[in-house]
């Protein structure tokens, strides 16, 4: 049976195609860890994680340290058993961002190596449910962008297909947010889907009252993200008794655990489970199939290279967030045809790294534990 042979880290820091501002903070650039697994046969992934502005290096050396010793000598297909080995050495750690982005980097490595060697896509080996997914575009929605601005790439992403918008909210009144998701959902017409994040920008209290001025105003909003922050998960069961509106949360979560306790309580009614965020795609896959038990739908935060086959393996997603970041260092971009995204039949998980690109932009020369 192959082992695991060598384990490279290294990092590639990542610009925003524009400027990305929401109510708690502004995107300064993605670090992105990145790492590569070598099998005794072979056979290699790369996985990858991220975070958007500090972090990074806290997160190689966690892998540097810590996880990639550990993968020497490991069966590189008993990607369970691996992950809750790196999980439980790391336990004084745990539940908590850095370990989940680095478990992540190592997960993700390691179903790109097992879809290689078995020559199959990760949408396909991940269970296959489905062959494309509606798209809606988040990159035009920022929360600085002004009004006309915002109404002229709202029609843009619908014009080139998108079959919806997301706009950022938590302007300090109501009225702003309500005048401004009011010309979007004008310019798009009634068939777009209208979504809009708040990023945990909320108290209770005026959530509550948002939400039902957003109803009185007739937005018809497909969803409300992030009202509260993440760990207030009664005050998101007051908002989800008091609105029609239905509550996506999850970009914020760290463990399949943190989902149960909202899907059990009627918290939420939209997962937004992010891959690298959870941990990696074995938990996303655990988080996912857990939101189907609740006739719960997934629609994943950010990472659409890697979302894409993930939410195309599962039966209960809904929809995949167009933003793009990994220009610079991949071959060729995901497929978007009439505004479904189509995901790659390339064996792994289905993003065509530019070596070169990625060798360019390295912060440093990649670190080697073997």
């Amino acid at each position: 049976m192959p082992r695991i042979a060598r384990v490279e880290i290294t990092q590639v820091d990542l610009a925003p195609k524009t400027q990305r501002s929401d109510a708690i903070q502004a995107f300064v650039a993605q670090e992105t860890p990145l790492v590569r697994i070598l099998d005794t046969d072979g056979a290699e992934g790369l996985g990858y994680t991220y975070t958007i502005g500090q972090g990074g290096s806290s997160v190689v050396a966690l892998l540097r340290d810590h996880l990639a010793p550990r993968l020497l000598g490991a069966e590189a297909d008993r990607i369970e058993a691996i992950w809750q080995d790196l999980f439980w050495a790391t336990h004084a750690l745990s539940v908590g961002p850095l370990t989940a982005l680095a478990l992540a980097a190592v997960d993700t490595a390691l179903w790109d190596l097992r879809g290689k060697r078995l020559g199959q896509p990760l949408w396909r080996l991940a269970g296959g449910a489905k062959s494309r997914i509606p798209v809606y575009d988040t990159e035009g929605g920022w929360l600085h962008v002004e009004i006309g601005r915002l109404v002229a790439n709202a029609e843009t992403a619908v014009a080139r297909g998108f079959r919806g918008v997301k706009v950022k909210i938590g302007r300090p009144s109501a009225r702003e947010d309500i005048a401004r998701l009011d010309a979007v959902r004008r310019a798009i017409g009634a068939d777009a889907a209208l979504m809009t994040d708040a990023n945990q920008g909320f108290t209770v209290a005026e959530a509550i009252r948002r939400a039902g001025l957003f109803e009185a105003a007739g937005l018809d909003l497909a969803w409300f993200e992030e009202p509260l922050p993440a760990e207030d998960v009664a005050g998101h069961v007051r908002l989800a008794e008091a609105t029609t509106i239905p509550v996506a949360v999850g970009e914020s979560l760290y463990h399949p655990a943190q989902f149960r306790d909202y899907l059990a309580r009627g918290a939420c009614s939209i997962v937004q489970v992010d891959v690298a965020r959870i941990g990696g795609i074995t938990p996303w896959l655990k988080v996912a199939h857990m939101a189907e038990a609740f006739n719960v739908a997934v629609c994943p935060h950010f990472l659409m290279e890697l979302h894409l086959p993930l939410v195309c393996a599962v039966p209960n997603s809904a929809w995949l967030e167009h933003i793009p970041q990994l220009d610079d260092i991949t071959e060729a971009g995901i497929t978007i045809t009439e505004g479904h995204a189509v995901p790659s039949e390339a064996p792994g998980n289905g993003i065509a790294w530019d070596a070169a690109a990625i060798a360019r932009r390295q912060v440093f020369a990649p670190i080697v534990v073997a």
